[in-house]
């Protein structure tokens, strides 16, 4: 099985050379590695044949969207700028999110 990386520009902040604002430079992750209330940027989402980039583009899960783990077992749940959002592990590994620094 093929992957392809998805690289989508949108009105959101495309991130190939420019860091966010309080994000770890160079240290993108899958979604999966977040911890339960940490939060990231979408870097990139990873397509595969059946679409799931497609559907995860829908839904603003797009380069730029903010996002929070909620939840990561039994299975994950985040929100997406203000979409709460329950997928598969497999599909939460597609999503490459740069953590954003917590401040205390």
């Amino acid at each position: 099985m093929s992957s392809t990386l998805l690289a989508f520009s949108s009105n959101r902040v495309a991130f190939s050379s420019r860091t966010p604002p309080g994000a770890r430079p160079d240290r993108s992750v899958p979604l999966t590695r977040l911890l339960v209330n940490e939060t990231g940027v979408v870097v990139a989402v990873r397509g595969t044949v059946d679409g799931r980039a497609d559907r995860l583009f829908a839904m603003g899960v797009t380069p730029g969207a903010r996002v929070t783990m909620l939840q990561r077992f039994p299975g994950i749940v985040f929100l997406c700028d203000q979409t709460e959002l329950a997928v598969e592990r497999a599909v939460a590994d597609a999503i490459s999110v740069r953590p954003l620094e917590q401040r205390s």
